[in-house]
């Protein structure tokens, strides 16, 4: 589901249940979950939601601007650069002879877009055996909040970032974003799903809270 606030469209899942009162949560994703009684109208859940926000649109900027801040960075030969978990001096992932520093970049940029399609196919196929499950479509893509998406009709985004972070965090987002092909929310089944082949996904979720922001250009 969707909600404008302040000319930006927020994406939003709705979990219903026993609580008494409805809560808004924003997960390390950005992703924001409405949890919400039984029978609650959808014109509440938007009113209650706008009447957010302002905390809404905050949180989600104090999100995306950790990912945002970048350690300063040397386009040379030794500069160096995450790739899988590790600092790797940036002539050991591509080719840094003669070309300054906005070729390095663009460079760089497109090694990490191949790359990440490259890890995310390999993982997807291991996965998606254990989940009973395929994408139809699986795209790579630059993302200032999320590391990854699943739409209604099973395309799979992961942002091109993810090939700097250590393959059990991207075995993580991988797992997440395939068992959104049967759970679209984060109810309850959901996390039930993603935790019985990653007990322990909430430590990739820290990771990603903690160390987002270095895993940038």
């Amino acid at each position: 589901m969707k909600v404008e606030i302040e000319n930006n469209m927020i994406e939003f899942s709705v979990q219903y249940g026993n609580a008494k009162k409805l809560s808004i949560h924003i997960d390390s994703f950005g992703f924001l979950t409405v949890k919400a009684p039984k029978d609650t109208s959808k014109e509440i859940i938007v009113s209650a939601i706008r009447s957010k926000g302002k905390w809404i649109l905050d949180k989600i900027h104090e999100i995306s601007t950790a990912r945002e801040i970048p350690k300063a960075r040397e386009y040379h030969a030794l500069g160096k650069f995450l790739y899988m978990g590790e600092e790797r001096f940036l002539q050991e992932l591509i080719d840094c002879s003669e070309l300054n520093e906005e070729v390095l970049k663009k460079n760089l940029k497109r090694f990490y877009i191949n790359r990440c399609k490259a890890i995310v196919e390999e993982r997807i196929k291991i996965y998606q055996k254990q989940l009973k499950v395929k994408p139809k479509i699986i795209e790579i893509v630059e993302s200032k909040v999320k590391w990854g998406s699943c739409s209604s009709d099973k395309k799979l985004t992961f942002n091109y970032r993810l090939a700097m972070a250590p393959i059990e965090v991207i075995d993580y987002v991988v797992i997440h974003e395939l068992c959104h092909i049967t759970h679209m929310n984060h109810d309850r089944s959901f996390w039930r799903r993603v935790g019985s082949i990653m007990p322990d996904y909430k430590e990739k979720e820290e990771y990603l809270a903690r160390h987002g922001h270095s895993m940038s250009l």
